[in-house]
């Protein structure tokens, strides 16, 4: 008998995550084998991270979906039968049809976010689809939104610091990043800095795997972040610690800046604002601007409450005011994002769009598909999202997707906490099933991934499954017209100069490409200014104060309605968080401990929550309260506790520690309702936005700890 032959298939991580792993796929007789970390990708270095420990088995999981299916019992109940693609296509066209015909196009809304991270099979994978249909247009801010509209009013869209080049810093502050479980890769490069003498600053209330591991951990309280960064810009300018010839040649607003630090943010009203003492300001502060190089990995966290927006840009405008992006390896990584060429507008199509179209916010999908009137949602397709589990308010939620009214379509790898709520499923491929070219937002690198072996069943890929859509819907545009190959090839802008003797065959025979424009010890985007800002500086005053809660098109279907949002404080600010005894005493009263619900370790947002392998080294949902806390409710350790507040509850088993700060607890997001008493971490978030970008605000909830009955 003949041996059977390896064949080997370069691939690209596809999960919502920084890292966008290159991938090396290990097939035998069309059979995927392995799934491993390229040893030659600068970033990946040969290793994947524990959520894609058992890849390849993943795709063979017995629960797939790997037929259309048709439910037979009653919503929520996940009880289906196999039909065929055309008897779903036929039933899709035949209620959308009739849906339109009722109560016009905009009854139908598609919830899709990055379940999968490529081009075609991605974020925007449906936006040209539902924008040809007249849908009620997709706002997706689930994450980075607030983020990124903060950095892009203060320094453009820029891509910042090189992730490579943080082995020249010195100092590296990690603020509001848990890089040990959800940026792994970089640690390495943080590692190998830290031999060359740097320091790791953290900067999180919760004592994580990676502040265990830093050389400082400042434990501010949650929602303090712009405080803390206004306090120390306050000692940088008293001690005349700040680059006076940086900022007279590259900054905007200094004046108005100092003005407003010296008057507001004096350290003991920060001290007593972030829980921190005076000297761990004034420490940091002397650190942070006498380390060069010195830079700031930006982490998404801090956007997560009522003031995020402003948190990132008071974050954001540290680097300039000490001239830190005067040396490789310093200023600050947010999300390289920006330095991707591709053809969003092409990709999106937004002159699809009729002028006046609604939009609706994914993050608040249940508040939409309550009080949406004229028309109310009368349809909702899902792909690449898990909202029961994702989106806030998730009773609210759930109790929305049982109405008998509301047609629901899930195009699906599980039967998910959505997904079993769905009236038809529609089977997705997996990663080493379909082509694709990854982007991502935690480096510079453009992956291709090979489709190394055929889907089972009768899955197909999300570009596949909107042809399938626009052929049945009768929709005669070209632009489903061609192969996912043809697409990639339209969407990557080819003529870009971080693009220069590029092509998609070159792509595929390489496996990826740096978008860097210099190398690791070269880059230096911003030593002498040239901000991408409407001034060309650093916007410490921004000059788009009137943007207010406008949202970065990528994440609104490219909308080209979009109207700026009320007018902000165009200086960054603190202000308390929604929920807190300073803001809402009377709630507080009722519940009192603030709740933070970071990323898992072994999860990646809910996927892989379902399989035994990945709960085992996660572990079942826990509740992280401080031993005072855990005192005064009678709580000793191990037991059962019921979270709640006045929108919903879960279970998880206490874990008493001073991980956590008092009047605060933690539980990690993720967990399947099925596996966790019929509920997990979002159905006590409210879905209530912070102050910039419609970003949600999942670290701004106040909840209540008491002993499961």
């Amino acid at each position: 008998m003949m041996a059977s032959e390896t064949k080997i298939f370069k691939g690209g991580c596809p999960q919502d995550c920084p890292d966008t792993c290159a991938m090396i796929y290990s097939v035998e007789d069309g059979v995927l084998k392995s799934v491993t970390g390229d040893p030659a990708h600068p970033i990946t270095r040969g290793g994947l991270c524990v959520k894609l420990k058992d890849f390849a088995k993943h795709h063979y999981n017995p629960d797939r979906i790997i037929y259309p299916q048709r439910r037979v019992g009653p919503k929520g109940s996940g009880q289906y039968e196999r039909i065929s693609w055309t008897e779903a296509l036929d039933e899709i066209t035949s209620k959308w049809k009739g849906i339109i015909e009722d109560f016009g196009s905009e009854a139908i809304l598609n919830c899709c976010y990055l379940g999968n991270q490529g081009i075609i099979n991605g974020l925007t994978s449906g936006d040209a689809f539902f924008n040809r249909l007249g849908a009620t247009i997709s706002e997706k801010t689930f994450c980075a939104s607030g983020s990124s509209t903060g950095y892009l009013m203060t320094v453009g869209p820029t891509g910042g610091v090189d992730p490579e080049s943080f082995v020249h810093s010195k100092l590296i502050v990690i603020w509001g990043q848990n890089t040990m479980s959800t940026n792994l890769h970089q640690w390495p490069i943080y590692q190998e800095a830290r031999a060359n003498g740097a320091r790791i600053v953290v900067i999180d209330p919760q004592r994580t795997r990676t502040a265990k591991n830093a050389d400082l951990h400042i434990r501010l309280r949650p929602g303090t972040d712009a405080a803390f960064a206004l306090g120390v810009m306050n000692v940088l300018i008293t001690e005349n610690l700040v680059d006076q010839d940086y900022i007279d040649r590259y900054t905007h607003g200094y004046a108005e800046l100092k003005q407003r630090v010296l008057a507001d943010y004096g350290i003991e009203r920060v001290a007593n604002i972030t829980g921190l003492t005076t000297e761990t300001i004034q420490h940091f502060a002397r650190e942070y601007a006498g380390t060069q190089p010195s830079v700031i990995r930006l982490g998404v966290a801090p956007e997560r409450n009522r003031n995020g927006g402003q948190s990132i840009r008071a974050i954001c405008s540290l680097p300039a005011l000490v001239g830190a992006w005067r040396h490789v390896g310093g200023g600050l990584l947010e999300m390289p994002l920006w330095e991707f060429p591709l053809k969003y507008e092409e990709m999106c199509r937004p002159d699809f769009i009729k002028p006046g179209t609604r939009v609706a916010n994914l993050t608040q999908l249940g508040k939409v598909l309550e009080e949406f009137k004229d028309p109310p949602i009368k349809s909702l397709f899902v792909n690449n999202s898990n909202p029961v589990s994702q989106a806030g308010d998730s009773f609210r939620l759930e109790s929305q997707l049982k109405r008998e009214d509301l047609f629901v379509v899930v195009s699906e790898h599980f039967i998910t906490d959505t997904a079993k709520y769905a009236d038809i499923l529609l089977p997705a491929a997996m990663q080493a099933e379909q082509l694709e070219v990854m982007l991502t937002w935690g480096h510079f690198y453009l992956t291709y991934n090979e489709k190394a072996i055929e889907p089972p069943g009768e899955c197909v890929s999300n570009s596949e499954l909107f042809r399938r859509l626009a052929k049945a819907m009768g929709f005669q545009d070209s632009y489903w017209d061609r192969t996912d190959y043809e697409m990639l090839n339209d969407f990557i802008d080819w003529s870009s100069p971080k693009l220069q003797g590029w092509n998609m065959e070159k792509l595929r025979e390489a496996g990826y490409v740096s978008l860097a424009g210099a190398a690791p010890d070269k880059r230096l985007p911003h030593a002498e200014g040239n901000f991408p800002t409407p001034s060309g500086k650093c916007e410490f005053l921004t000059t788009q104060a009137d943007k207010g809660n406008f949202v970065v098109p990528v994440w609104r279907s490219m909308y080209e309605g979009m109207q700026p949002g009320e007018p902000i404080d165009p200086l960054p600010e603190w202000l308390p968080m929604r929920e807190s005894p300073i803001s809402n005493p009377e709630l507080a009263k009722k519940f009192p401990l603030n709740i933070v619900t970071p990323k898992a370790h072994a999860f990646l947002n809910s996927q892989y929550a379902n399989e035994p392998n990945q709960r085992h080294r996660q572990g079942e949902q826990t509740v992280t309260i401080h031993p005072l806390d855990a005192e005064a409710r009678g709580i000793n350790g191990g037991e059962m506790v019921r979270v709640f507040n006045e929108r919903g509850s879960f279970k998880g088993k206490a874990v008493i520690s001073d991980d956590t700060l008092p009047g605060m607890v933690v539980a990690f997001l993720g967990y399947w309702h099925e596996h966790n008493h019929g509920s997990a971490v979002n159905a006590i978030s409210s879905s209530e936005f912070s102050n910039l970008g419609h970003a949600p605000s999942f670290s701004d909830n106040l909840v209540q700890v008491e002993l499961a009955a």
